[in-house]
């Protein structure tokens, strides 16, 4: 990383991180307009970097499926296994009017870039309504967003340096040619401490050893979302999902840890943390 390009990622940051503290910590509105946002975007960057593969995923449909996804997340005024027929349904029905390369690709990419980012977005929602009954204080859940974002941010700062320090084995050349099992076992390992610390600090409201299982979480499947988006990205033979942040990439070159970590915490949460 260039030193210019580092000075840019910080400045930005400088501004982002406490804007993200912010509505994290509201919820309601400001939040599942944050989310709303994340999503839109990146559904918009997944189509823009398909369509150099002359792959066109619905936009329309997209945009409007996504935010239903996220609103019914919040306001859960409809059943998800309506909201999944009716999305199909019509996509299949808009593809017959419309002339583009491969009815099959367009079906697919708009199927997955829908159910991938709306579904995987939507699971923010859940996790910071996740603590809001009368047992516990409302803010909880935004602590609880905040503390797997700075665990996102730890385990990728951790392998980039780590990796390029002392990384030697490859993880999957062909997708990502400067990522290490070294740097990944270090992000791993820091994902967990920084969960520990964060138990102790400011999620006192849930129990050691599940802070410990989402540390677990974040820093594996984190890392998957990573290689994931990595993956699109080199099958549409593109750096960034776009340069919509400067120093950042896109939205979901930023997010895309922590969109595919979040409904395996909320899973986790479902399963093994009572309310």
């Amino acid at each position: 990383m260039k030193m210019g390009n580092l000075a840019t990622r910080i400045i930005v940051s400088l501004f982002g991180i406490p804007l993200i503290i912010i509505v994290s910590i509201l919820g309601k509105f400001p939040f599942l307009l944050f989310t709303l946002i994340i999503g839109l975007i990146s559904f918009f960057e997944f189509s823009k970097m398909l369509s150099r593969r002359k792959y066109f995923p619905n936009l329309m449909v997209g945009f409007i499926s996504i935010s239903f996804m996220i609103f019914n997340s919040y306001y859960n005024f409809i059943s998800i296994n309506i909201l999944v027929f009716s999305i199909v349904v019509v996509l299949f029905l808009l593809e017959l009017f419309r002339r583009s390369e491969s009815a099959i690709a367009n079906l697919g990419t708009s199927l997955i870039g829908i159910f991938y980012i709306g579904f995987f977005s939507s699971a923010l929602v859940l996790i910071r309504e996740y603590y809001n009954d009368s047992s516990f204080l409302y803010d909880q859940g935004g602590y609880l967003i905040i503390a797997v974002l700075a665990t996102i941010w730890i385990c990728d700062s951790t392998a980039y340096f780590i990796g390029s320090a002392i990384g030697k084995h490859k993880i999957f050349p062909r997708i990502s040619p400067h990522k290490s099992w070294e740097g990944a076992a270090a992000g791993f390992l820091f994902s967990i401490i920084s969960m520990v610390i964060a138990q102790i600090v400011l999620l006192d409201f849930i129990a050691m050893q599940n802070a410990v299982a989402i540390g677990v979480i974040v820093g594996l499947f984190g890392q998957v979302g990573d290689f994931v988006e990595s993956l699109l990205k080199r099958d549409a033979n593109v750096k960034d999902s776009s340069s919509l942040i400067p120093g950042h990439g896109g939205i979901l070159d930023r997010f895309d840890s922590l969109l595919f970590s979040a409904p395996i915490i909320y899973i986790y949460l479902e399963i093994f943390i009572q309310r």
